[in-house]
């Protein structure tokens, strides 16, 4: 099931404000058309931001979330209906015959088990053309990055148009590894409605990455830098090879 900060009414459409500006979209863009992808599965779309600026130049674009309240979100921003979306996840697209899939932000690291993170390597590998590629990023886990947000506990507010003043906190739960548990809170001032939310990530290092791709009929053609957290995170790049 997916978190309440993607799929609860009052929180979904908050998020893009408290997201701020994505500023690793235009990398995705840029690998997109690095490879040549026309058609392109973006796999835990959530508001849909890069699934709409993909198909804004060009892409023939594919958005699967689990989470309705943010495909409501990002309906609302596809003006030209030009992107197709899906209520599900990985495992339920059907075959697209895919250039690229790709996975943004924390999406990688919500599949806690094993077998959970191969069931999506699985669904994503039959949505994808043979030689089609995955993209997606993980944090670094030596960077250890629960210690700054458990260091973070200032509330942080923000007047949301059309919503109003909202306040967030947030908490980290438990830290046991390879999974960190954290809590987001909000207040919705103009009603103090409080609405929580918990997430746990789950942090691989990047030879278990490896590793799984390669067990599920990837090769991995690079691993680069994020350029909006340079050092912090992996940037995958493989390719579909069975």
């Amino acid at each position: 099931m997916p978190d309440a900060i993607f799929a609860h009414h009052r929180l979904a459409p908050v998020y893009d404000a408290f997201d701020g500006e994505r500023d690793d979209l235009p990398a995705y863009l840029a690998i997109a058309d690095e490879l040549g992808a026309d058609r392109v599965l973006d796999v835990g779309c959530g508001t849909g931001s890069l699934a709409v600026l993909l198909a804004g130049t060009g892409h023939t674009v594919v958005g699967v979330d689990p989470a309705e309240a943010s495909l409501q979100v990002a309906r609302s921003k596809d003006k030209a209906a030009a992107v197709t979306w899906i209520h599900g996840d990985a495992t339920t697209v059907p075959t697209l015959h895919a250039d690229l899939a790709v996975m943004t932000g924390n999406v990688a690291q919500v599949f806690l088990t094993d077998d959970e993170w191969s069931a999506t390597l699985r669904g994503i590998h039959a949505a994808l053309r043979p030689g089609g590629h995955l993209v997606f990023e993980t944090r670094r886990p030596e960077r250890r990055a629960w210690e700054e947000w458990a260091a973070d506990t200032a509330p942080f507010v923000l007047d949301v148009p059309g919503i109003g003043p909202v306040e967030r906190r947030l908490e980290v739960v438990e830290v046991r590894l390879p999974l960190v548990y954290f809590r987001y809170a909000y207040r919705f001032v103009a009603d103090g409605a409080v609405v929580t939310s918990d997430s746990t990530l789950r942090f691989r290092s990047r030879d278990e990455v490896e590793s799984s791709l390669g067990d599920h009929g990837y090769r991995t053609l690079d691993v680069r830098e994020a350029p909006d957290r340079p050092g912090r995170e992996f940037v995958f790049i493989a390719e579909r090879t069975t």
